[in-house]
C-alpha cells in the first residue's frame, strides 16, 4: 500500500511543480518533460502529468509556437528563419515550427527595416562603414539573408562606398 502512496505522492508532486512552471511562461511539451525529469521525477509519472496537462489544455504546442512566433518577430524583430530556430530551441517540432510559418518575403524586409531603424539612433555617433559593418553583423544574428540586408541597406540609404 505505501508504494502506490509514494506513487499517488509524486503525481502530486509533479502536477505541483509543473503548474508553477507554467504559471512562469508557456512551457513545450519537451520542455516540460526535461524539467520534470531533471527535478527526479520518474518518467512514467512525467508522461501521466504531461498527459494530464495536455487533456485540461494547459500544455498545447501549437498555440505555444504562433505565441513565440508573434514574439520573435514582434518584438525580438528575428528574421522568420531565425523566428524559426528560436521557437524550435524552445523544444517545439520542427514540423509544427514550419507549420506556423507560411513565407512572407515583405515581412523580413519590414522587420529588418525596423530594427535598422532603432540601431541607427544609438550608432550616430560612429563612422558610416563601423555603422554598416554593426549593422549588417546584429541582421545576420538575429537570421536574416544577406540579400534582405543589401535591399534594407540600400532602401535606407546605407549603400557601401566602392574603394
Amino acid at each position: 500500500m505505501s508504494g502506490l502512496e509514494n506513487k499517488d505522492a509524486d503525481i502530486v508532486r509533479a502536477k505541483h511543480y509543473a503548474l508553477k512552471l507554467l504559471s512562469y511562461r508557456g512551457r513545450s511539451e519537451k520542455e516540460l518533460e526535461e524539467r520534470l525529469i531533471k527535478k527526479g521525477i520518474t518518467k512514467s509519472v512525467t508522461s501521466s502529468t504531461i498527459k494530464y496537462l495536455k487533456e485540461i489544455g494547459l500544455i498545447d504546442d501549437m498555440s505555444l509556437a504562433e505565441n513565440l512566433k508573434r514574439e520573435a518577430l514582434t518584438a525580438k524583430l528575428l528574421s522568420q528563419n531565425g523566428a524559426k530556430r528560436y521557437i524550435v530551441n524552445r523544444g517545439i517540432a520542427r514540423e509544427l515550427a514550419d507549420a506556423v510559418f507560411f513565407h512572407e518575403a515583405d515581412a523580413d524586409i519590414d522587420n529588418a527595416g525596423k530594427l535598422v531603424d532603432k540601431k541607427l539612433r544609438s550608432l550616430r555617433n560612429h563612422t558610416s562603414e563601423v555603422a554598416k559593418r554593426r549593422l549588417y553583423n546584429l541582421l545576420t544574428r538575429r537570421g536574416y539573408s544577406s540579400e534582405t540586408i543589401m535591399k534594407v541597406f540600400k532602401d535606407k540609404n546605407l549603400k557601401e562606398e566602392k574603394k
